[in-house]
Order: structure tokens, then sequence, then C-alpha cells
């Protein structure tokens, strides 16, 4: 097999919870060599965010929870307190040998401990130093904590999501998984691999980036911000209503409700004859795409009216036929017993210590020269310390021990 894309990249990873692990599982998917620093004890803060628990074997209790397990396969785990003298020390060492530095503490919370982007580029002038935070490294924010949801509602995605006003339970809603966190973990892998293709293809030198919470939400809003900027008003609540070709929401059936997003005006027409209403294709108020827009409640309703006749499966069927996007509302067991998620593999295996078929979500890319096919569980708290201490570093067992004792690891 060829060997993965960032085969010979090595990462020390001092990221914790979501967005910075996500980041860094990305590339250890993709080959980078991903080094989790971790503290002594309790680990990631992510580890506390449970239930659900992996059972050990022997009913200890653990710190093995999903929401761990979903950001950090394809790591090693290494304890090191970084609050004392002996652990900084373990950091600057193994950071003389990396190409990249993540982080996600607080603006200028390392600098008290030698870790800074400035105090690691001495030791090694060529590192990609990235620092993962809420709001970013400037602005009267950037002393601030940031997590998912607050970004959601101070970047402006609550106000734009939940049901149409007017309708029950409009106002603000979160969206379901933590998305930012998600879509943050993926600006920084982009930037992480922008700054060593710099480095490495370009003569370029190490550097410094600055990726947030903050900055991503906002730039994730594309074309509903753009709305604003252009005329200056605020976009509605559209519920489930598509975001541009109309008309598309979820419909109510006999029997449940599918999502109908009809993209242009040739699909209008053919969902017209699918719904047995031929004639709403030539009405003057919905002839154009511009034209359901602006008669959007009026056609919603119509098309209401006509899906609450004959159950999912039926429009389902038929609407494929006619060549127009819709899908059923699946749960996430549907999800992953449907025949096409089978068969592009979005649920993997690896053999964890206390679970020997634990399954996990594979890597979204497909390469057809380099696949990520190796999945190694995500490790259990300082599982690899003595392994990089003592391989990496040098460290005979005595230095490890008395490392131990003391509480550094």
């Amino acid at each position: 097999m060829s060997a993965l894309p960032l085969s010979g990249i090595k990462i020390l990873d001092l990221t914790r919870v979501l967005a910075g692990p996500l980041s860094a599982q990305m590339l250890g998917d993709l080959g980078a060599d991903v080094i989790k620093i971790e503290r002594p004890g309790t680990g990631d803060d992510a580890r506390a965010f449970g239930p659900p628990y992996l059972k050990d074997p022997e009913g200890k209790q653990n710190n093995n929870n999903s929401f761990y397990l979903c950001a950090n396969r394809n790591k090693r785990s290494v304890t090191v307190n970084i609050a004392k003298p002996e652990g900084q020390a373990i950091i600057r060492e193994l950071a003389k040998d990396c190409d990249v530095f993540m982080e996600n503490y607080k603006v200028g919370d390392l600098k008290r401990y030698g870790l800074d982007y400035e105090s690691i580029k001495k030791i090694n002038p060529g590192i990609i130093y990235c620092s993962v935070t809420g709001f970013g490294q400037t602005g009267p924010y950037a002393p601030r904590a940031g997590y998912d949801a607050t970004l959601q509602a101070m970047g402006g995605l609550m106000s734009v999501t939940g049901h149409i006003d007017g309708e029950p339970g409009e106002g603000p809603m979160k969206v379901g998984p933590s998305i930012v966190d998600y879509m943050t973990g993926m600006n920084t892998s982009i930037g992480i691999l922008s700054a060593l293709y710099h480095r490495d293809a370009n003569g370029g030198e190490g550097q410094r980036l600055d990726v947030c919470l903050f900055d991503t939400v906002i730039a994730s809003l594309s074309h509903w911000l753009q709305i604003y900027l252009v005329n200056g008003k605020i976009p509605p609540r559209r519920g489930t209503w598509g975001n541009g070709g109309m008309p598309a929401g979820v419909f109510r059936c006999t029997d449940g409700e599918l999502m109908v997003v009809v993209g242009n005006d040739g699909q209008f027409a053919r969902t017209c004859q699918v719904l047995g209403a031929p004639e709403l294709a030539t009405d003057p108020k919905f002839i154009k795409n511009n034209d359901r827009v602006t008669h959007g409640k009026e056609i919603m309703a119509i098309y209401a009216g006509l899906f609450l006749k004959k159950p999912v499966a039926y429009w389902l069927n038929e609407l494929e036929k006619a060549g127009v996007p819709s899908g059923p509302i699946n749960d996430f067991g549907q999800v992953f017993a449907d025949p096409h998620v089978r068969e592009r593999g979005m649920e993997v295996k690896v053999d964890h210590p206390f679970e020997h078929s634990l399954s996990l979500i594979r890597n979204a890319l497909t390469f057809s020269g380099t696949p990520v096919k190796e999945y190694r569980y995500p490790p259990r708290l300082g599982e690899h310390t003595q392994e990089i201490l003592s391989g990496k570093l040098g460290y005979d067992e005595a230095k490890i021990e008395g490392l131990k004792q003391a509480g550094v690891i």
C-alpha cells in the first residue's frame, strides 16, 4: 500500500475537547504521527463529557466516552503536567523534532510556561504553531473561553435557525451537533496543510496560525450573510425551507415526512406532474424560481396539501424517477442501515482493549492512491507515555519513574 499523504509529518497536539482534537485526528488519519498531550489523572476535558462510556472488562470506572472517542483515533497519548518545569522541558524536547505544534489554551496561557510560539520557534524555527481558540488571538474578546453553543449564538447562526416566525416553537435554535467545532477543525486542518506546503514546497518558513470558532461560524453563513451585506436586510428564519430553489422543505405524508428540494424550473414542472397538479407549472405566480420565492408561503402550502395524500415511500419513488432531489428524514439507526452508507463504509471497526469491535465514523475523504485504511483506537489516557519518553527522548526507567513520583507524568 502507498504511504499515506502525511507520512513523516510529526504533530504535537496540546488541544482538548473537540475542534482541535478533530483536526489532529484528521491529520492522523492521513498519516501524520500525532502525539496527544494530556493532563495526568484527568486527561483531555472531553473525557468527562459522558456518558456513555465504554465498559471496562474488569468493571472499573474509566474515561473513554463517546465525546472523546469521536475525535482522538490515530494518536498516541502521553500524560504531562505542563505546570511543572520538568513537564515543560518534556514538551520543549518533543517540539524540537515536530513539524506542527497545536494548542487551544486561553490566549497567553502558554507563555507563562515557556511554551508560546516565540519560545517554541527559538528551538524549532520551522515549526507550524497552530492556536485554536474561541475568539482568536486579537480583539476585545480574545481572553474569553469559547464553546460551540455560545459561538452559534454570537456568530448569528442561531438567529437564522429555527421555526419560521409565527409558527409554534418560533425563536432562535441551536444546530444539533457541535457544528462550529467541526468546521473549525476543518479550517484548522486546511491552515496547517497550507502552512506545511508553503514551508516545504515553496521554500517558506514556519509560522503561527490563528484559527477561532467565532471567525469560522461567521464565514460559514456564506450566502445567508451575503444577503445582509448586499441589501442590509436580516434574513428571517426559514425552518426547514431550502436556501435556494423553491419550493423546498419538509413535507408531511400519510405515514411520516420527507425532505424535497426543487432546485430549478424543470424540476418544479416534474414535481408538479408527480403530485398530480401539472397546472401549477404554468401558473404565472410560480413559473420561474424567483416567482416561487416571492410567493413562497403560497406554493409551500399547496405542496403541503398534495403531499398529505400518499405515504413517504410512494413519493420518494416517484420523485426519484422524475429526477427531483428528495430524501427521508432518517434517524441515526436508519442512516447506518442505509445500503448506500454501508457501501461507502462510513462505519469502521477498531479493536479497542475494552471492546473488540468498536464502531467509529470513518474519515470522509476518499483517495484513489493513498486510501485511509488504518484506524487505530483512540488511546487510553497516558497509554504511550513510556513508549514516547524512552523511545523518542531516551529517558531511562529510573528517570521515568522519578517523573511519575513527582506528578510530572
